[in-house]
């Protein structure tokens, strides 16, 4: 791609366009979280384009694919600050992955936005380069405690990704156990991108637990399920948000009924705030099939980059866009609060619960 700069610019930035780097799973068994994350945010920069851009600038989205594996993401993060020469990073997919990019757009101090990940890494200790949109994964697992425990519920296990994003999820639900004197049943890992749950199971279900929390991608979750079904398990199954939700459900087919996904966006199906009219007025514009929380949350982060780079002004730089956005100190996007300032960079800690339905729908 030819991306002239004219003298003195930014990096990234032309009298007509701003270049911003994505990196994310879009092949392999979690490619359908960085397809979503990325769809939803296409509605937004193809909607600003169309109206003019920013300031007379067009949002141009470059995306490589990582696999949702760490060393191809820091490979791409590199490849995207030296050699493409984005302004700015945007909606990266998984734990793991940003962790590997972390230490490398913080070198070059270039803000890292929206990723679709609730891991503490990102948010302790703060990072002036990194904004974060959505809630943390101790937000997600103190909500499905809290809820767990008022029903009665004591016996919890966790089964978790071997990874940092499995391991932040683990310390969420210790963490909220702990506050009501409570401690984790039992644990069980699999590795990333793959399905082998086999000792999982044999670890968790003979400790029969009235409830499972499972910090993993879709795939794997999926095939824990189902395999503890088949070893006689009548445990609740929940999630987190990272999950993905459309994809799990579509996983599950009839043996999903019943499991419960933590989220952190509103429900897309839902026309009563304008912010998912806006979403799903988008989404049948472009002809797009289904709603998914995770194209939302594209969407939310995507509507929140927008906003900070307008506010940044025409004489664009990345210090410029931090100061802009610490200054959404009460936004409002549509029925859903965000807010950053130069102490804050974690825009909301909203979670709210949902469970799969027959058909595999989404009930709250």
């Amino acid at each position: 791609m030819a991306f002239a700069l004219s003298a003195n610019a930014e990096t990234g930035v032309t009298e007509s366009a701003i270049l911003i780097g994505q990196s994310a799973a879009f092949s392999g068994p979690a490619q359908e979280l960085g397809l979503e994350m990325r769809q939803g945010a296409g509605l937004v920069f193809e909607a600003v384009n169309a109206q003019g851009g920013i300031h007379g600038r067009k949002i141009q989205l470059v995306s490589h694919d990582d696999g949702y594996e760490p060393e191809r993401a820091a490979a791409n993060t590199r490849k995207l600050i030296e050699q493409d020469r984005v302004f700015a990073l945007f909606g990266y997919v998984g734990t793991p992955t940003s962790q590997s990019a972390l230490p490398i757009f913080t070198e070059a101090r270039v803000p890292f936005i929206g990723a679709f990940t609730g891991a503490q890494l990102l948010r302790d200790p703060f990072n002036r380069y990194v904004f974060n949109v959505r809630a943390s994964y101790f937000d997600e697992t103190e909500k499905i405690v809290e809820q767990l425990v008022s029903l009665g519920v004591r016996t919890i296990a966790v089964f978790y990704q071997n990874d940092a994003y499995g391991k932040a999820g683990l310390a969420g639900v210790e963490r909220a156990l702990a506050k009501r004197s409570l401690k984790v049943a039992a644990t069980a890992t699999v590795e990333r991108n793959t399905t082998d749950v086999a000792a999982a199971v044999l670890a968790i279900n003979p400790t029969r637990p009235d409830a499972v929390v499972m910090v993993s991608a879709y795939r794997s979750v999926a095939a824990f399920v189902r395999e503890m079904k088949k070893a006689g398990s009548t445990s609740q199954f929940h999630n987190v948000s990272f999950v993905g939700s459309r994809p799990l459900a579509k996983e599950l087919g009839a043996d999903g009924v019943g499991v419960a996904v933590s989220q952190v966006v509103p429900f897309p199906w839902s026309g009563s705030l304008p912010l998912t009219r806006d979403y799903q007025r988008l989404m049948n514009a472009s002809g797009a099939k289904e709603y998914s929380f995770t194209s939302l949350e594209g969407f939310i982060a995507a509507r929140i980059l927008v906003d900070g780079l307008r506010r940044a002004g025409r004489d664009l730089t990345r210090e410029k866009l931090i100061s802009a956005l610490e200054s959404m100190s009460n936004v409002d996007l549509g029925g859903f609060q965000v807010a950053f300032s130069p102490k804050n960079h974690n825009a909301s800690s909203y979670v709210d619960l949902t469970i799969i339905g027959r058909n595999g729908l989404f009930v709250r």
